[in-house]
């Protein structure tokens, strides 16, 4: 299991050279040193274009970097989340400095404070004058690092949006005072919060006893999830509870899959294209950035309409994938089964045909145009 464990670091490792991989040095006044940062930018990502991207500080980044952003390259790959700006404090020599907390108020003093600051007052603002980022913020944290970023929850307008807390090294009291805030956050927030059973045995207690105290809140403005992984200890954890909380932060991000599809899309009462506008807004609302129209969710649609005979959201929706994908074939793929569907084959043939000229995409390519045609032709010709 540990042999696994270790190949599963490896591999996101081996993915995370692929992304652009940035070691910046930074020079703060609040903690009178420099920082060393690990910065993961997206694949294309492009500097001069108006979109922004979802900020994620992991602490503990000399050794939860790595694995935080190799998943996050690989899930947002395969388009289940969105690209992110993933960005590492290093803390392997100030550790115990960093995540220091009084001992009678058990909230950040001296350097502790100090990084506190360093983080709020100094590292955001260098990250978004200098990347994309936008006001989507996540933080991850392990064991003392996952006590540390509950800190940011507690100001008037908390900097971010979703806590990842891996096997927290809570400070005393935190349980209650977290139970108190999330009740009280009029703004979505997201918690995870894991452990497992082989995980060390006091942090383990205490982040059940914390899990049965969060579980009561009745607050529609919190989103939480808490896992007890088996057969993981306190470091494999880790490897088992990133992909999840990523899932849980992104859930409404992702495509339309099978069960969306059986339980919400079928069942929707306005147009089938009515529900994807809606998916889209909902996205940006929530997350603050627009998601790009992808093709995943364009076949959803597209199924949908026609098992409804919706030909008005088939109609719509060709022309919004002509607008978004003008060189692709997929518009032309698209016009052309609207046609169809209307039984106006000598206009499908033409979309068919000039789809030939144009640029294929993952499931529509040369092949399908012309078996497409063929069919059209032969409706036409009977």
């Amino acid at each position: 299991m540990k042999n696994f464990y270790s190949l599963v670091i490896v591999f996101f490792i081996v993915l995370n050279i692929q992304a652009q991989a940035i070691y910046k040095t930074i020079d703060s006044e609040r903690l009178g040193e420099k920082r060393e940062l690990k910065i993961q930018l997206p694949r294309n990502y492009d500097p001069d274009e108006k979109r922004s991207y979802p900020l994620i500080i992991v602490l503990d980044g000399d050794y939860l970097f790595e694995p935080v952003a190799g998943n996050i390259d690989y899930q947002s790959y395969w388009e289940d989340i969105p690209d992110c700006i993933v960005v590492g404090i290093n803390q392997a020599d100030t550790r115990s400095n960093d995540l220091f907390y009084d001992t009678e108020s058990y909230f950040p003093k001296d350097s502790g404070a100090q990084f506190y600051e360093f983080i709020s007052a100094e590292l955001l603002p260098y990250i978004e004058k200098n990347y994309k980022a936008s006001n989507f913020r996540i933080i991850f944290g392990h064991d003392l690092s996952a006590n540390f970023i509950n800190y940011f929850l507690f100001k008037d307008n908390p900097l971010f949006r979703a806590y990842v807390a891996f096997s927290p090294e809570l400070a005393p009291e935190m349980g209650t005072r977290l139970q108190q805030r999330l009740s009280e956050m009029t703004q979505e927030v997201f918690y995870y919060m894991a452990t497992s059973d082989a995980d060390i045995k006091t942090l383990r207690a205490s982040t059940l006893e914390t899990n049965a105290l969060i579980s009561t809140i009745e607050n529609d403005k919190l989103l939480y999830k808490f896992d007890d992984f088996e057969d993981a200890n306190h470091y494999a954890l880790v490897g088992r509870g990133i992909p999840k909380a990523l899932n849980e932060i992104f859930g409404l991000f992702k495509p339309i899959n099978a069960k969306e599809y059986k339980e919400k899309l079928l069942p929707y009462e306005g147009l089938s294209f009515d529900y994807l506008i809606k998916k889209y807004e909902d996205i940006e609302h929530f997350y603050g950035f627009e998601k790009k129209l992808i093709e995943n969710d364009i076949r959803a649609i597209a199924a949908a309409s026609n098992k409804k005979e919706d030909l008005e959201s088939l109609e719509k929706l060709a022309k919004l994938v002509k607008k978004e994908f003008p060189d692709s074939m997929l518009g032309a793929y698209y016009l052309g089964m609207y046609y169809e569907k209307e039984g106006n084959y000598k206009k499908a043939l033409l979309q068919y045909k000039g789809g030939l000229l144009l640029q294929p995409s993952q499931s529509v390519d040369k092949e399908v145009m012309l078996e497409k045609m063929y069919d059209a032709e032969e409706a036409l010709n009977n």
